[in-house]
């Protein structure tokens, strides 16, 4: 009798869906984006997005340090849900110029009084990424004005480009429910 109880169980715990494929893109993507947000080296200088497709994690964007992006792909394939991180985190050159260009334009805009309010939360949501002395603006504001005064902030110094690709809250908030 115990065989049989023992052979059963054996044969539903084969049968049974992985954990993985219990949790949605969605649950995973949101633990995935916690592990970033939290990561404590993770600043307004670096961007990572994620791409949740059956337990495939896919990170793109562009971290200042090297450390970061091994330590952002670690902290991500303990995601419960995550089965594989394909890691595609590129990492900054480093450039006084372009030190001197995020910090200039990060004081700008979070000193401006319009965007006090993002300076004061833990991860403040404009990022803003500098390569060869190319300036792109990520992340997500409250307003199309907002996006706009930030691009206008950013173009105002010595920057061979400014790309805008802050998003709304409503942009984001249909992004999301693609997923």
């Amino acid at each position: 009798m115990f065989a049989r109880v023992v052979a059963a169980a054996a044969v539903c715990i084969a049968m049974s869906t992985p954990a993985w494929a219990q949790r949605s893109n969605l649950e995973t993507f949101r633990d995935v984006q916690r592990q970033v947000l939290r990561y404590p080296h993770f600043t307004v200088f670096d961007s990572v997005h994620a791409v949740v497709d059956s337990g495939v994690v896919r990170l793109t964007g562009k971290v200042t340090m090297p450390y970061k992006r091994n330590d952002i792909g670690t902290r991500v394939a303990r995601v419960a849900g995550v089965s594989n991180v394909v890691n595609e985190i590129e990492v900054l050159p480093v450039s006084l110029f372009d030190d001197q260009l995020r910090i200039g334009i990060a004081r700008a805009i979070y000193g401006n009084s319009n965007f006090w309010r993002y300076g004061s939360m833990v991860n403040p949501p404009i990022h803003i990424i500098v390569a060869h002395g190319r300036v792109t603006l990520e992340g997500v504001v409250n307003s199309e004005v907002d996006r706009m005064m930030a691009r206008s902030i950013a173009s105002s110094f010595q920057a061979f480009s400014v790309t805008n690709n802050l998003r709304t809250d409503a942009e984001a908030r249909q992004e999301l429910e693609k997923l």
